[in-house]
């Protein structure tokens, strides 16, 4: 058996979600490499689901002295910095074409990077990499497209002028496309929103198809032109953590034919990513504490109905309000561990308290299992402490609804800086599909392990037991 192929399944189920047949599709593709004997250097690239960034699952190396490499660099990571063809084409689906790359030795190359797709979308990258020297953007050149000094139109002049006196002083980024789909005129907010974005080299001059920051390509917006001359088309799209607006404008002039404007509206939906992520916190204060707050009111109200004492009821009554009081405060306070908590102390302590609500369930035993100490900062450790509590009331509640034997065992787990809790019972089981829709705990888990953690989630359940496992990055 050739070892890349189990490499890529390793990597494949350590950093992704991918489908055993959709891992099967990337080692069949690696090993058409392995049998081509090619020339240059070949990656399998596929997007981590915990991080936003590329694993390299794959690395073809021609041989020692044709390899821009010293060594395989498979497993490494791609980050958007060095190589924003390989992130941009994993989100857009768009060919990446000539654009500068900084390799993992620091070596400055150009790739071209493809797509591979299934019916539901982008599944990895191939890469193929060149000397810096390779001018792989002449690919785009099929039409000449170099102005000769008597074919700049005045039109073109007069928005030269205009971009240096006006133009830069604009909030917004600005590329004028000509009718090749090449950037002609740009702003110095372009230039900013590029670099950031992990672009190495002057954006002028490459093509609408390396920039497009949405799944859209030159030919579909000419064509959707053609269709529709007097229409605008505004998209919004996330880009490495940065929200944009694009609106693109169809140009009636000889020498141009496309114009994009970007608009940042990051710090917009950051306020609203922090307005649902406390609303989430909320929600959880509401489903626990207030909950059970209600429940102690509800007792006290039934023993002021059964007392016969006139006083007694009256303090039963002020006691019934009080807890309501308390209640209702809950819904604004929140909860604070120092950082750099050990992460097996909170899942003790959870598992603690969770035994001394469910007194009467003795004979369900709790294991922890760690092979060292996990620190964690305190936000993110508040986020596991109500995910381990909701998954270990869940436990008790469903998987041994009657407290008869059971056994839940909590696993944590730091390997290749990512953290893994696993949380396993032997149980009667759920049905994972119906109960995901209808339980609210398993909405708040949901939610907690997407916004807070940015990990994913994995829940598995027969009529042996379950299996709850989420992963986030250290």
């Amino acid at each position: 058996m050739i070892n890349y192929k189990g490499k890529i399944a390793r990597l494949c189920k350590q950093h992704t979600t991918l489908a055993e047949a959709d891992i099967v599709r990337l080692t069949e593709i690696a090993e058409s490499f392995e049998m081509s004997k090619g020339q240059d250097d070949v990656f399998i690239d596929v997007l981590s689901s915990v991080v936003n960034e590329a694993v390299v699952v794959y690395h073809y190396r021609p041989s020692s002295d044709k390899s821009l490499y010293r060594r395989s660099v498979c497993g490494e990571r791609a980050l958007r910095e060095n190589e924003p063809g390989v992130l941009r084409t994993l989100e857009t689906g768009i060919m990446s074409q000539g654009l500068v790359a900084k390799t993992q030795e620091n070596h400055l190359v150009r790739q071209t990077v493809y797509p591979i797709k299934n019916q539901e979308g982008i599944i990895a990258v191939i890469i193929y990499e060149k000397d810096v020297s390779a001018n792989i953007q002449a690919h785009f050149d099929v039409t000449s497209t170099e102005y000769e000094d008597g074919e700049i139109s005045s039109t073109l002049t007069a928005m030269l002028r205009f971009n240096d006196t006006i133009i830069n002083q604009l909030e917004d980024a600005v590329l004028i496309f000509d009718k090749y789909g090449f950037v002609r005129l740009k702003n110095k907010k372009a230039d900013a929103y590029y670099r950031q974005l992990g672009y190495l080299e002057d954006i002028q001059g490459l093509h609408y198809d390396n920039l497009s920051l949405d799944q859209t390509t030159f030919s579909g917006v000419i064509k959707e032109y053609s269709t529709s001359p007097s229409c605008s088309l505004r998209t919004d799209v996330k880009v490495a953590g940065y929200y944009y607006q694009v609106k693109r404008l169809f140009i009636q002039e000889r020498d141009f034919r496309v114009g994009v404007i970007l608009h940042d509206v990051t710090e917009i939906k950051d306020k609203e990513a922090e307005i649902v992520s406390k609303s989430v916190a909320i929600r959880e204060i509401h489903h626990r504490v207030k909950n059970n707050l209600q429940t102690v009111a509800s007792l006290l109200r039934i023993q002021g109905r059964q007392s016969e004492s006139p006083e007694a009821k009256k303090c039963l009554n002020e006691s019934v309000s009080r807890v309501l009081a308390i209640a209702a405060t809950h819904e604004l306070l929140s909860t604070e561990i120092e950082a750099h908590v050990d992460l097996l102390d909170v899942i003790r302590l959870i598992a603690s308290n969770i035994q001394r609500c469910f007194v009467d369930c003795k004979s369900i035993n709790i294991e922890i299992k760690a092979a060292q100490s996990i620190y964690l900062d305190s936000d993110r450790t508040v986020a596991i402490a109500l995910i381990v509590n909701e998954l270990l009331q869940n436990c008790y509640e469903h998987a041994f609804g009657d407290c008869s034997d059971g056994n839940i065992t909590v696993h944590a787990l730091l390997e290749g800086g990512l953290v893994t809790v696993e949380v396993t019972d032997d149980g009667i089981g759920f049905p994972v599909e119906e109960c995901s829709r209808n339980s609210l705990g398993l909405s708040i888990v949901r939610s907690y392990v997407k916004d807070k953690l940015k990990g994913k989630l994995a829940i598995s359940s027969n009529p042996s037991g379950t299996t709850v496992t989420f992963t986030f990055k250290k």
